[in-house]
C-alpha cells in the first residue's frame, strides 16, 4: 500500500451532529491515523463533509424560518465544530454546496447522459421523505418504509429523468464476485448480492419538485436526486482538492448499513459507467440503540457526542465508542454502561497504572531504558487491516491488563536499592509502547503518556483520567 484513501459518508444537514455521526467519523479517524504513520502524513487523504440538498433539508429550513442556504451553513459549522471537539483529523470537508462540486456533479451527469444511459419517463410510485426516494416493492412492510416506519409513504407522480441502473446491474455484479471491490462483513456483501441478483430496477435521478438542489445540466426544470449529488462527493473532493486527483479509487469507504443499496450498487453502476476504479473495500457498520430502543428524536434517547465528550474526555468517549461492540454489529450502549467501562479501563485501569508507574520511578534515571519489544505491532496492524479497531485495541488493553499484574505480583515497592531499580525500569519500555500503540486511537492521552516517560528523568503525570 502506497497510498491510503478513507471516507466516511457526508452527513445530511437536516439536524445535527449525533452519537452514530460520531463513531463512523472517529473509526475514519483511527484509519487515517495509523496510515499516516506507516505511510506518511502526504500519503494518506481523508475525507468528511455534509450533504445539504434535498427536501428533507428544504423542509428543516423553512421549519426553522431560516433560508436554506443560511440553514445549512449553520448545521454545517455544527458538524465542524464537533470534528474539531473529537480531534478528527480530516483532511477536507466537503459541502454540496460548494460551487466546484456542483460543477463535477453536472459533468458526469452529462456524460452519462451522452451515453444514453439517462432518460426521461413518466414515474408513479410511493415515496419515503425520510429516505428521499421512491421506494421499491420489496422495501415496503405493511405499507411503511422499513426504516421510517412511524411516516407516511407518499404517493407520486411526476416527469423524472431515471439512470438505467437495470443494464448497469449485471456489471456491477460481476465485479462485485470477482472483488473487483468488496462490502464487509461478509453478511453485507451476501446481503447486496442477494439484493441484485433479485432484480434491480431503473433509477429516478432528478426531481421537478424539489428545487433545493443541483440542477440537471441540460434540462434546469429538474433537480438532481440528492443522493446521487451526495455519492459523487467522493470523487468531486479529489477534483477539489490540489494534488489529491493520484487518491483515486477510495481504499476505504466507511458506511452504516441503512444506505448500503446506494453505495454498494448504485455508487458502482455510475463508476462502471464512466469507466472510473472502483472503491477497494466498502465496510459497512452497524446501529446503535440506546438502553435496548432504538434511538431517534421523537423517544428523546439521541446521545449528543459533545455532551459526553465533556462526561467522559474526548480520548475517553473516542475510545467507549470503538469498544462498545464488535466493529460492523449492532450493539446497544448507554451512559451506565460507558460509565463502568470507563471506570474499568480508562481510571481504574490504564490511568491508574501510569500514576503508579511513574511514582515509583520518580527518582530513577531512565537514560539507559532499552527499545520496547514491539512484537504486538503485527497484530495491531491485522486487526486494522481487517477493519476491527476494537479488536486492535483489546490487543493494547490485553498488555496494560497483564502489565498491571506483572506490577502487583513484582510488589517494587517492596524492593530496595539497585534491585528496585532494575525491576522499575522493566515497566518503562512496554509504557512508552502503550503510548506509541494507543496514538490513533487516542492521541491526546498518548501525547501525555510519552510526556511522562519519554526524557532522561520522569515528567510528574496529571491524572489522565478522572474516575465518576
Amino acid at each position: 500500500m502506497e497510498k491510503f484513501y478513507v471516507t466516511t459518508p457526508i452527513y445530511y444537514v437536516n439536524d445535527r451532529p449525533h452519537i452514530g455521526h460520531a463513531y463512523t467519523t472517529v473509526a475514519a479517524d483511527v484509519f487515517a491515523r495509523y496510515w499516516r504513520v506507516k505511510l506518511g502524513d502526504d500519503q494518506v487523504f481523508f475525507l468528511t463533509g455534509t450533504d445539504e440538498h434535498g427536501a428533507k433539508v428544504a423542509q428543516a429550513a423553512e421549519t426553522a424560518g431560516e433560508d436554506p442556504q443560511v440553514f445549512v451553513d449553520k448545521i454545517a459549522q455544527e458538524y465542524m465544530r464537533a470534528w474539531e471537539k473529537l480531534n478528527i483529523s480530516h483532511n477536507y470537508f466537503i459541502r454540496t454546496t460548494d460551487p466546484r462540486h456542483t460543477a463535477v456533479v453536472q459533468e458526469v451527469l452529462q456524460k452519462l447522459y451522452d451515453q444514453g444511459l439517462i432518460e426521461k419517463r413518466q414515474y408513479k410510485g410511493m415515496y419515503c421523505v425520510g429516505c428521499e426516494k421512491y421506494l421499491t416493492s420489496t422495501e415496503i412492510k405493511d405499507g411503511k418504509c422499513e426504516l421510517h416506519p412511524n411516516a407516511e409513504l407518499v404517493a407520486q407522480e411526476e416527469e423524472n429523468y431515471f439512470l438505467k441502473l437495470s443494464e448497469l446491474a449485471p456489471q456491477v455484479l460481476q465485479a462485485l464476485e470477482n472483488n473487483d471491490y468488496r462490502v464487509l462483513p461478509k453478511e453485507r456483501r451476501e446481503e447486496i448480492l442477494s439484493r441484485i441478483k433479485a432484480g434491480v430496477e431503473d433509477i429516478s435521478i432528478s426531481r421537478t419538485g424539489v428545487s433545493w438542489g443541483v440542477k440537471v445540466p441540460w434540462d434546469e426544470t429538474h433537480t438532481v436526486y440528492v443522493w446521487v449529488d451526495a455519492l459523487l462527493n467522493y470523487f468531486s473532493a479529489t477534483q477539489i482538492v490540489k494534488n489529491k486527483q493520484e487518491f483515486w479509487a477510495p481504499d476505504l469507504q466507511l458506511l452504516a448499513k441503512d444506505i448500503l443499496w446506494f453505495h454498494g450498487l448504485v455508487w458502482e453502476a455510475i463508476l462502471i459507467a464512466l469507466k472510473m476504479k472502483l472503491p477497494k473495500d466498502l465496510f459497512v457498520h452497524g446501529f446503535f440503540s440506546i438502553d435496548g430502543q432504538k434511538m431517534s428524536k421523537s423517544l428523546g434517547n439521541i446521545l449528543e457526542p459533545m455532551e459526553l465528550a465533556e462526561r467522559y474526555g474526548v480520548d475517553g468517549l473516542r475510545y467507549l465508542l470503538l469498544t462498545a461492540f464488535a466493529f460492523g454489529n449492532d450493539g446497544d450502549i448507554s451512559v451506565e454502561k460507558f460509565d463502568v467501562k470507563y471506570n474499568a479501563d480508562l481510571a481504574n485501569g490504564l490511568g491508574n497504572l501510569v500514576s503508579r508507574v511513574a511514582k515509583l520511578a520518580e527518582d530513577v534515571d531512565l537514560s539507559g531504558v532499552a527499545k520496547a519489544d514491539d512484537s504486538l505491532d503485527a497484530r495491531i496492524e491485522e486487526a486494522l487491516k481487517n477493519y476491527r479497531p476494537d479488536e486492535a485495541l483489546g490487543v493494547i488493553w490485553g498488555e496494560i491488563g497483564a502489565l498491571d499484574k506483572r506490577l502487583d505480583d513484582d510488589e517494587p515497592w517492596k524492593l530496595v536499592g539497585e534491585e528496585r531499580t532494575k525491576k522499575v525500569l522493566s515497566y518503562i519500555p512496554r509504557l512508552r509502547w502503550v503510548a506509541g500503540a494507543i496514538r490513533p486511537f487516542m492521541p491526546e492521552t498518548a501525547a501525555k503518556i510519552e510526556k511522562v516517560f519519554a526524557g532522561d528523568t520522569v515528567a510528574r503525570p496529571e491524572a489522565l483520567f478522572q474516575r465518576l
